[in-house]
């Protein structure tokens, strides 16, 4: 009779166990998809929105090419401020300054590897350029890469920050084009046609 009381509250235990250890596992599973759900992933990229940036780009490197800046008055805000490759920075009246008066002109703008992320009333462009110019009698000649910010204010975008830094080929970078062993950071060739953008300015 203990033998077999003995044998139930064995039976009883193990299956408690097992009980357990299965609720156990399937905790130990529920975790990570759980983590996984909270990690934000990258959001389908707004096709309009986009469009209408890559438009402007467009209409900003035709600007500096011709030195329109009465196109560069209506799309630099007002609180615009632009960082040049040499770390000075520009206000939109500086900016447009300088291209009313000649001291920043250019005769050939080259973009390639243009990105455009939407984040709600913000715009971020980022991109490699290949300009030939002159600022203030010195050479703005060489390659870069810039990163230009738009934000939308009563249904019009307008550019609000410019960062442009030089770029150097066969130079080692930190991202996974730019890393060591990569070709040279040159655009691509003439038949490319890649499409318009803004250059350093």
């Amino acid at each position: 009779m203990r033998a077999q009381c003995h044998s139930t509250i064995r039976s009883q235990e193990a299956q408690g166990i097992a009980r357990g250890s299965v609720g156990v596992l399937l905790l130990a599973l529920w975790f990570p998809a759980a983590n996984a759900t909270a990690i934000p992933h990258p959001h389908p990229q707004p096709r309009q929105i986009v469009h209408i940036i890559e438009k402007l780009e467009g209409m900003w490197q035709q600007a500096e090419l011709t030195g329109n800046t009465a196109t560069m008055a209506t799309m630099l805000s007002e609180d615009y401020l632009g960082i040049y490759g040499d770390g000075t920075l520009a206000t939109k009246a500086e900016t447009i300054s300088s291209f009313k008066d000649g001291t920043t002109k250019f005769s050939r703008i080259h973009t390639w590897d243009r990105k455009i992320r939407v984040f709600g009333s913000t715009a971020v462009v980022v991109s490699k350029a290949q300009v030939v110019g002159t600022h203030d009698g010195d050479s703005l000649t060489g390659l870069y890469r810039y990163t230009r910010v738009y934000h939308r204010h009563n249904g019009a975008w307008q550019i609000v920050s410019f960062e442009a830094s030089a770029t150097h080929p066969r130079r080692q970078g930190h991202g996974p084009k730019d890393g060591k062993g990569n070709k040279s950071e040159g655009p691509p060739a003439p038949d490319a046609a890649p499409a318009p953008t803004a250059p350093p300015q």
